[in-house]
């Protein structure tokens, strides 16, 4: 059974001691590969610096999260396109919007959204997205580009019915990650995870953040990692009602489609 993990930020300070063993630990619970997620510029540089280093195990996204669009700039535009034209990044992002925490105001959000929109569309590359407390503004942005780039997936997904019939009607993915697992505000994903196509289901840790809740024995370190990813399967299968490895099959071939992956 091999697993694809589509966001991983394993650019974050808590894997530099350990990065090694913590790729072993997910080989181990068969992750075959993994997306490394760019959230600003220099995570994306980062990023796209760890997929050079481990060909066919990493790849990685080039984008400015929601959260640092007040740092974005015309060379932080430059930089993203010239990332995105290699190889080893397979996305645009992540970006978005993030109307929970407007650690950047939302003018400046939406404008740094609509330029990440348009690397996407000049480069011809699939879109990973956040989108949080902010579904109207977003999927009004995001249905005038939809049409005019290779593929979308709305990564980490936590919101309600309507928005991920709205997203599966744009033709958009679903990222699912242990979220679901969250007994105090994941439950309502245990049921939507039913209606979602398998060809459109991906999976993915979001690490180190989000350790998925039911995981026995609960690490004392609180740190997610992709090892997990194989107990987010497990779940979202069961909440399916299918096998895991149908589960996981689904989730990798499509997770290969979308970013263009070839078998590791």
């Amino acid at each position: 059974m091999q697993l694809i993990d589509i966001g991983a930020n394993l650019t974050h300070e808590s894997f530099h001691h350990d990065f090694d063993a913590v790729l072993q630990r997910a080989k181990d619970h068969g992750v075959a590969q993994l997306v490394v997620t760019g959230a600003s510029r220099d995570g994306s540089t980062h990023a796209y610096a760890l997929a050079q280093s481990h060909p066919g195990l990493l790849y990685a996204t080039a984008g400015v999260h929601p959260h640092h669009a007040i740092e974005y700039d015309d060379a932080t535009d430059t930089l993203l396109r010239e990332l995105a034209m290699h190889p080893e990044v397979r996305a645009v992002g992540e970006t978005g919007l993030d109307y929970n925490r407007n650690y950047s105001p939302r003018d400046v959000q939406l404008a740094v959204f609509e330029r990440q929109l348009q690397i996407a569309v000049d480069v011809q590359k699939p879109l990973f997205l956040h989108q949080r407390d902010a579904h109207h503004d977003f999927v009004a942005l995001l249905r005038r580009y939809r049409d005019k780039v290779p593929g979308a997936v709305v990564h980490c997904f936590t919101d309600t019915g309507e928005a991920m019939r709205d997203y599966l009607e744009l033709d958009c993915h679903i990222g699912i990650t242990g979220w679901i697992c969250d007994e105090r505000r994941g439950m309502h994903l245990r049921e939507l995870v039913k209606d979602i196509p398998a060809n459109r289901l991906m999976i993915e840790t979001d690490s180190p953040y989000l350790l998925p809740r039911t995981v026995r024995p609960q690490p004392s370190h609180r740190r997610n990692e992709p090892m997990y990813l194989r107990h987010i399967c497990n779940e979202i299968a069961r909440d399916r009602d299918e096998p895991v490895e149908e589960t996981a099959a689904h989730s990798t071939a499509t997770a290969r489609a979308f970013f263009g992956l070839s078998p590791a």
